[in-house]
């Protein structure tokens, strides 16, 4: 059998693009804003992890811009051997003061350091739980490990309990859970199962991707928010939603991330964060401690855009986060909604399975600290045409 012969087989996206029902790798030609260009048309841009509005701040482009002409454009090596840079450590102890974790260690992406970070520590007589709504790179790091994967039920401390209760006394144990889920906006029962870690002798690790720089008092992210900063023994993060650029971070215990320095596969054999993007960051960590206004107007663009989705009549979670999913369960609806909102000048985000299950296909709305009222309200214009026109409110 030929190896290509689900390749030629394969027909899904090519009957979904010329039906006119295709929503992916959508070239924008503009900066990722309140508003972007697509196909020579101005979009509303509800579909952006940039909640901060800060890949087009000043600031962040100024620091780029200066990283590239002292150091270039590329580190051409991997940070065990020739690409790390003395920005690389700057970064590396400027998070672990901002989290206040002994120490932070950098990787060149987000879904690199949950990769290097699980497949280091868990080893073949260790046992990882997972939230079943973990994010694709948490389960891949799991399949790279030589441990035993056991998923629980999403956000559910009971579960996790009577499945830790089970495990054998004799194995170590991590669970992992993300700090705000970025399909489904809610926010992890921290305070419950970080109880439950410490009374099974388990250690538990944090994905707070979608949490930083939008949670707690200083935008800290969700250990912040519940105030269980020493009760969480390992957070990560991404720096490609609130901090603007790309690239990832692990921060904890500091003999714990030197083993993980030495044992990362996906850190020792991947070239290092380029100098612009790890300026952008530090940049960032700068405007988010100065700029506290931008995170409050983020969350009160969400109370806004949630509350009026559901006066509306969609089917709208609760929520605090910028992450609003709308829940339109037909696939064929969801797409159908997804193009009229697309032609009404809206881009938002369609979930189908296997990201959601079956049946429970979604449009997730995204909101940035950018968005102006005159956005919220065309915005909401628009889904009100697309979901009569769809039949479901």
């Amino acid at each position: 059998m030929d190896l290509f012969a689900r390749c030629y087989n394969y027909i899904r996206a090519k009957v979904a693009r010329e039906s006119g029902y295709y929503p992916y790798f959508k070239a924008v030609e503009s900066e990722q804003d309140a508003e972007v260009t697509i196909d020579g048309k101005k979009l509303i841009m509800l579909g952006s992890n940039n909640y901060l509005g800060l890949t087009s701040h000043p600031k962040l482009k100024e620091a780029a811009q200066k990283a590239i002409q002292k150091y270039g454009s590329g580190c051409t090596g991997s940070r065990f051997l020739n690409g790390t840079l003395d920005i690389h450590l700057e970064l590396e102890e400027k998070l672990a003061k901002f989290l206040n974790k002994e120490a932070a260690l950098v990787f060149t992406t987000g879904y690199q350091t949950n990769l290097g970070t699980i497949s280091s520590l868990v080893g073949r007589r260790d046992m990882v739980f997972i939230d079943r709504d973990d994010h694709a790179s948490i389960v891949d790091g799991c399949r790279l490990s030589y441990g035993k994967v056991i998923k629980f039920k999403h956000n559910d401390v009971e579960d996790l309990a009577r499945l830790l209760e089970s495990s054998p006394d004799n194995q170590g144990k991590l669970v992992i859970v993300e700090g705000v889920y970025s399909v489904g906006g809610d926010i992890a029962e921290l305070p419950d199962m970080t109880k439950t870690c410490q009374r099974y002798g388990a250690r538990i690790m944090v994905d707070d991707a979608h949490g930083i720089g939008i949670l707690g008092k200083n935008g800290r992210g969700t250990l912040e928010h519940f105030g269980l900063n020493n009760e969480v023994d390992l957070v990560m993060i991404t720096f490609s939603k609130s901090l603007a650029s790309i690239g990832g971070m692990i921060a904890g215990e500091e003999r714990v991330l030197d083993f993980i320095k030495h044992h990362g596969r996906s850190l020792i054999f991947s070239a290092s964060m380029p100098p612009a993007s790890v300026a952008a960051v530090l940049a960032a960590l700068d405007v988010i401690e100065n700029e506290p206004e931008r995170r409050e107007n983020l969350l009160h663009n969400a109370k806004i855009m949630r509350n009026e989705l559901k006066n509306l009549g969609f089917v709208v979670a609760d929520g605090l986060t910028p992450i609003i999913p709308v829940t339109i369960g037909d696939l064929e609806k969801t797409f159908f909604i997804w193009n009229i909102l697309f032609e009404g000048g809206v881009y938002v985000n369609p979930m189908i399975a296997p990201a959601v299950p079956p049946e429970q296909s979604l449009l997730r709305v995204s909101l940035v600290a950018t968005h102006k009222p005159e956005h919220l309200e065309k915005a909401l214009t628009v889904f009100e045409k697309a979901g009569k026109a769809a039949g479901i409110i």
